[in-house]
């Protein structure tokens, strides 16, 4: 079980997703869920996704800077 961080609801690990900041301090949105580094975990919901991106809350989580790129993927996975 993971807890996403915007509804900090737990789900099991497969119906989340989870972004990570690697060790370069780059983010990537982790598919495989195994990615080394940092990682926060979103409801598959439009709604979550929205949030986070005007909150600005990955980038509180991972501690480093999020690029619109990273945003864009997630919709898209929708």
């Amino acid at each position: 079980m993971r807890k996403c961080i915007i509804t900090n609801e737990r789900f099991p690990k497969k119906e989340l997703i989870r972004v990570v900041r690697t060790p370069e301090n780059e983010v990537v949105v982790d598919l495989s869920g195994k990615m080394n580094g940092r990682g926060a975990y979103l409801k598959k919901d439009k709604e979550v996704f929205d949030l986070a991106r005007s909150k600005n809350l990955l980038a509180k989580q991972l501690e480093c800077e999020v690029k619109e790129t990273v945003y864009d993927e997630l919709d898209s996975l929708l």
